[in-house]
């Protein structure tokens, strides 16, 4: 049973969540007049609260609990790679605990508190149409609005002469456009067949298909980026040049150019952004090197776009990549590296800040040995 507090009342309404969290054991209806202490004892002891106040007051309690739960002083004393861990594990527990805050729906996703903004087509875009009322996170909401703001404005992208790429819900977008530059200035292989695997917002095969590619096939597991990418190649009128299909990695066939710029950090995704980043056992990296031989054109030419950050952590060994890239059967043509310009290497209070500030982006150019 959860406590009671004045203003509070037990429910178990239906859990809208695009991550598949779990519901929550235990739901306690609050409005504002539970002060933000009682609500963050009600969530460290590991209930969810439904928020029956006036949805401005909504996010005033959300950032007052953020401020609670804001991360632990730096660790002292430990390796890269546990400080790289200690630090998810505190990222994982700040979202789960913020995340405990819950919002009601309506059936057509309208949000039944005074002064909520409009979000049925975000909430459509984000979930797909609603199956009844119930509740989901305000934090995870806030998230569906910005990617819904996103969505509809795009994301400027210098390689593409100022050309805009529109990211959908949970598919990563192209914010860290070193690795979009590697792909636009290294010089191309013979050849007018591509694939570009693990395609996400299309944004590669865009840039490839602006150099002159003729045919170009994005492949990637998620039907969202699937959809997403299908729709950025259709808005910039490349839909007749780029073929987007779901598939595990490789289509059937072979191509002169493979390019492929995998999840760098090995490590278990949590939610749907993090298959961007995370690669379990960095099963996705080797799959790609030991398939590359198979499904290049004689003469043609695999680009593996990947971070060092993994090495500088201590998360993978020096010689891995290069190991696993000879055990394939496959060379180094050549490798060009390019510097971190993203926002949180520049971000001294981050506790990786040293590591992302020296992280290396490489295109590594690779053919069969």
């Amino acid at each position: 049973m959860s406590r009671t507090v004045k203003g509070a009342r037990t429910a178990s309404p239906r859990l809208y969540s695009a991550n598949g969290a779990p519901p929550p054991r235990r739901i306690v209806t609050i409005d504002d007049t539970v002060g933000v202490a009682s609500v963050h004892r009600l969530i460290g002891e590991g209930n969810a609260v439904l928020w029956r106040g006036d949805y401005p007051g909504a996010r005033s309690l959300l950032a007052a609990l953020g401020r609670r739960v804001e991360r632990r002083g730096p660790a002292v004393g430990l390796s890269p790679a546990e400080t790289f861990r200690l630090h998810r594990e505190e990222q994982s527990r700040r979202a789960r605990l913020l995340g405990r805050l819950l919002i009601p729906y309506e059936s057509d996703w309208r949000i039944p508190l005074r002064r909520a903004p409009w979000v049925q087509e975000a909430c459509t875009q984000a979930y797909g149409p609603c199956a009844g009322p119930g509740v989901g996170s305000l934090r995870e909401l806030l998230g569906v609005i910005g990617a819904y703001e996103w969505r509809k404005k795009g994301v400027e992208v210098p390689a593409l002469g100022g050309g805009r790429i529109h990211p959908h819900y949970g598919v990563f977008s192209p914010v860290r456009g070193e690795y979009v530059d590697l792909v636009a200035e290294t010089t191309l292989p013979s050849g007018d067949r591509a694939f570009d695997i693990g395609t996400g917002t299309g944004v590669l095969s865009v840039v490839l298909a602006r150099r002159g590619l003729r045919r170009v096939i994005a492949t990637d597991h998620e039907p969202r980026a699937v959809a997403c990418a299908r729709d950025n190649a259709s808005r910039l009128g490349l839909a007749d040049t780029i073929d987007v299909r779901h598939a595990d990695l490789f289509p059937e066939g072979r191509a002169h150019l493979i390019v492929c710029n995998p999840p760098w950090l090995p490590g278990r995704p949590r939610t749907l952004l993090d298959q961007a980043v995370y690669d379990q056992d960095s099963r996705t990296l080797q799959r790609f090197l030991t398939g590359l031989p198979d499904h290049l054109e004689p003469g043609g030419e695999g680009w593996l776009i990947l971070s060092d950050l993994p090495e500088r952590l201590g998360l993978r060994e020096r010689t891995e990549l290069a190991d696993t890239i000879t055990a394939a059967g496959l060379r180094v043509l050549s490798r060009k590296a390019t510097r971190p310009r993203h926002r949180r290497a520049k971000d001294p209070s981050d506790p990786l800040h040293d590591f992302r500030a020296a992280e290396v982006t490489s295109l590594w150019r690779l053919g069969v040995a």
